[in-house]
């Protein structure tokens, strides 16, 4: 799955990283009055576009927003498929347009975050996902507060990285992209026997992806455990052959830095 988007769709289609929420705004829609033909056109462009059928899903949003042109999800959605294939002037406007039509759409505003957050523009990004978070019905704000992590993370605020990353971690204690974004923040900062406890409880939780292995070879070896290093390097090498990650692993490149966003 692309890195770029977050945890799930709306009706619990499973999504990997974090980052943006690919879900339809059912905490601030009743569903009353919803167009049926308008959610179920967009819920199949989800899941399309969840396995790279750009242009199928886009196929499916026009006919969703056919059937009503102000159907917020659409537009959210759209957003996502767009910044995917870096239309950003469309990906832009269709984030705008969702959170314009349904104000409350804490999603919308997740997901228009990490796009925002993907350009550079850190502090506009921020604002999105402390606005995700002021909706009380938000059900994931775990999502928003571990992307304002990873956020800050990019953008060097590690104070502010930590404090949300806690704050994710205290409402959903194992979410693993949240656990290992910490590793790396404590790995920066020298607290190594925390990034080896924090790596571990992530690798619990899911696999870890060639980030995390990565981070794990270079925190065992500072700490000198060249067994537990051998074995993440086993795992990078079997799973990950093509990555960046197992190119530096081969070229000893170990000062690359490791499970950043």
């Amino acid at each position: 799955m692309k890195a770029w988007i977050a945890v799930a769709l709306g009706l619990l289609l499973a999504a990997c990283a974090q980052t943006p929420d690919d879900s339809l705004g059912r905490e601030a829609q009743s569903g009353a009055g919803e167009n049926p033909r308008a959610r179920i056109h967009t819920e199949l462009a989800a899941q399309y576009f969840l396995r790279g059928q750009h242009a199928v899903a886009l196929q499916g949003l026009e006919e969703a927003l056919k059937a009503d042109a102000n159907y917020a999800p659409a537009h959210n959605m759209l957003g996502l498929v767009y910044g995917d294939l870096r239309e950003d002037a469309k990906a832009d406007a269709s984030f705008k347009r969702a959170i314009a039509l349904q104000r409350n759409y804490s999603e919308a505003h997740n997901n228009y975050g990490w796009f925002l957050c993907q350009r550079g523009s850190y502090d506009a990004s921020l604002a999105q996902f402390e606005l995700a978070l002021t909706n009380p019905l938000y059900a994931s704000p775990e999502r928003a507060l571990t992307n304002a992590g990873l956020c800050s993370l990019q953008k060097g605020d590690l104070k502010a990285a930590e404090d949300y990353l806690q704050r994710a971690l205290r409402r959903m204690p194992n979410q693993p992209t949240a656990l290992l974004a910490l590793a790396d923040l404590h790995a920066r900062q020298g607290r190594l026997v925390s990034a080896r406890n924090l790596l571990k409880q992530a690798a619990a939780v899911s696999e870890l992806d060639a980030r995390g292995l990565w981070l794990g070879v270079r925190v065992e070896r500072q700490l000198g455990d060249r067994v537990s290093e051998a074995s993440y390097a086993s795992q990078l090498e079997r799973r990950f052959p093509d990555s960046e990650e197992n190119h530096w692993l081969r070229s000893g490149q170990y000062d690359q830095p490791g499970g950043r966003p």
